[in-house]
């Protein structure tokens, strides 16, 4: 219990190479999707209607359970999940689009727009280095199962970006004094740079050479959730690029 409890932390989740999923419909998709699981702790009704392997399964009470997991409620099914070890990044395919990641600090946000990258098709999420951790479990419930799907790394978002463009890829700074994205002819392989909540993007990353697109702005809001910006900015990619558009 304890050991498991050392992966509600960065520096636990590092050391042990693993990190907690919580929930029968997270788990489930887990076991169906055959990612490495070291343990499943479940009580013995849920463990009924799982019927996770055997060779993992560990019954345990709702109390055991409760101080093993980081839900306020409903901690009946966790498991300690091995972190994948990636290959190294090359350059962009030709119609490939990343999302990079200025500095993100909220864990629901980032796993909002890992599910988002999911969804839209993008398989390769850069954050630059020091960003919340993947990981973590509430990025985790927030990322709905895509954290086993797309690819998240941690690096300077200068230097790798810059690499990038050398190979011929393209660079879009969201920021909402830039263009209307509606009125840029938006071209892969793209990297589409998304600031920090709080202050927005860096000095160096607006130093790159990069066009700056925004979403038109109609209402009086004066900004939007960087997971929501994502959203839409995505679904223009999305519709400019996709086959056939």
């Amino acid at each position: 219990m304890k050991r498991i409890r050392t992966l509600h932390q960065r520096k636990g989740r590092e050391l042990e190479g693993a990190y907690l999923v919580q929930g029968r419909k997270l788990v489930q998709e887990l076991t169906e999707a055959q990612v490495p699981v070291r343990s499943i702790h479940l009580t013995a009704e849920a463990a009924e209607d799982l019927r996770p392997d055997p060779h993992v399964t560990r019954i345990a009470t709702t109390e055991q359970l409760a101080r093993m997991g980081t839900l306020e409620a409903g901690n009946e099914v966790i498991a300690v999940v091995t972190m994948p070890n990636g290959t190294s990044w090359g350059p962009l395919e030709k119609d490939e689009l990343v999302l990079a990641l200025d500095g993100i600090a909220d864990p629901g946000n980032l796993g909002t727009i890992v599910r988002l990258a999911d969804w839209s098709g993008v398989h390769r999420v850069l954050c630059r280095t020091g960003s919340v951790d993947v990981f973590n479990p509430k990025c985790v419930q927030a990322a709905m199962g895509s954290v086993q799907r797309v690819d998240v790394r941690y690096d300077d978002l200068v230097e790798r970006i810059a690499e990038w463009q050398a190979a011929g890829a393209r660079t879009y700074l969201a920021d909402m004094n830039g263009r209307s994205v509606h009125s840029v002819d938006l071209v892969l392989p793209a990297v589409l740079v998304l600031g920090q909540e709080s202050h927005g993007l860096s000095t160096e990353v607006r130093g790159l050479i990069a066009e700056t697109i925004a979403l038109p702005r109609r209402g009086r809001a004066e900004s939007l959730n960087v997971a929501m910006a994502a959203a839409a900015l995505c679904s223009e990619f999305v519709r400019q690029c996709a086959p056939g558009s």
